[in-house]
């Protein structure tokens, strides 16, 4: 990617493509697939849906939407929408750029720490109370060299958030932003989660040689958590049992990774983007930005 940005920027804002959005409705979907490997629930009306952050403590999915127009457009249309586990859309519109003082271009990667709701955005990371909506604080890159900031995660130290352009992964601590680890090896890190059982933040690649990697903050050392004959990874979220829930633009798929195997559990019905795991009910919310819409489907208990 570091070689090609413009080529990988235009490879992923294809599979994202907004020009064809599928609008069908939820029964529609559902009933294309086979009885044993449907969604419980398919909810539409999003507008580039790229991530999804479920909240436990208001059990409440928060979904971030590039809005109208390209991902790399400083347009202030971006929005970020609260949804219900049974898939109803609260509140289309919970943070909006241009509102309550609210900036957002196109919002990508979340993460909560108390009560703030981090989220990466086309140039900066901002933070938001995630009860209110208020913006609270914003993570300055405009000292950086930017590729396409993309995921974000919070280490028992700081939050960390990659650049799936320029393999970097950032470091942001005390309002400062620096470099944490620069490496090729990153394969274009997209999806970033902290694992907390291996005191190591997983990173999956969204090009290179579709290797998920561990990162230990504070050494520039990554060793291999595992392969799969996919490519195009988005988001990673840690399941109970060591196991890595990875989503697979490459195939469609959704893959558990345990003790370095990887196996396919769920085909989806498009490109998955950035995840969520509901927590209180063992299920996964997957966004895909060019159908404008997120599937809630249940996870294997192991």
């Amino acid at each position: 990617m570091r070689s090609n940005l413009t080529a990988i920027i235009s490879a992923a804002v294809l599979a994202c493509s907004p020009s064809k959005p599928d609008r069908a409705a939820p029964d529609t979907l559902a009933s294309a697939r086979p009885d044993s490997a449907r969604p419980l629930a398919s909810p539409a009306g999003f507008n580039q849906p790229e991530a999804v952050r479920y909240d436990p403590d208001q059990d409440i999915y928060f979904v971030s939407n590039w809005g109208n127009g390209g991902p790399e457009a400083k347009d202030n249309n971006g929005f970020i929408s609260r949804m219900t586990p049974d898939g109803t859309v609260e509140r289309p519109r919970f943070i909006a750029g241009g509102t309550g003082g609210a900036t957002l271009h196109a919002p990508r990667g979340m993460t909560i720490v108390g009560d703030t709701l981090w989220v990466v955005d086309a140039d900066a990371v901002r933070g938001f109370n995630r009860r209110t909506g208020a913006p609270l604080a914003t993570a300055n890159f405009s000292a950086f060299k930017l590729g396409f900031l993309n995921d974000i995660a919070a280490g028992p130290d700081a939050l960390y958030v990659t650049d799936t352009g320029t393999d970097h992964i950032y470091r942001i601590a005390g309002g400062r932003v620096t470099v944490a680890v620069e490496n090729t090896a990153l394969g274009s890190p997209n999806g970033i989660t902290w694992d907390a059982g291996g005191h190591r933040m997983i990173v999956v690649p969204w090009a290179g040689d579709s290797t998920i990697k561990a990162w230990t903050p504070g050494t520039k050392t990554l060793t291999v958590v595992g392969k799969k004959g996919s490519t195009r990874y988005d988001g990673v979220e840690i399941l109970p049992g060591d196991r890595v829930l990875v989503s697979a633009q490459g195939d469609s798929s959704l893959y558990i990774f345990t003790g370095g195997t990887g196996r396919s559990i769920i085909r989806t019905g498009g490109a998955p983007a950035d995840i969520a795991v509901d927590t209180k009910r063992n299920r996964v919310a997957v966004p895909f930005v060019d159908r404008n819409m997120v599937e809630i489907w249940e996870l294997p208990a192991q």
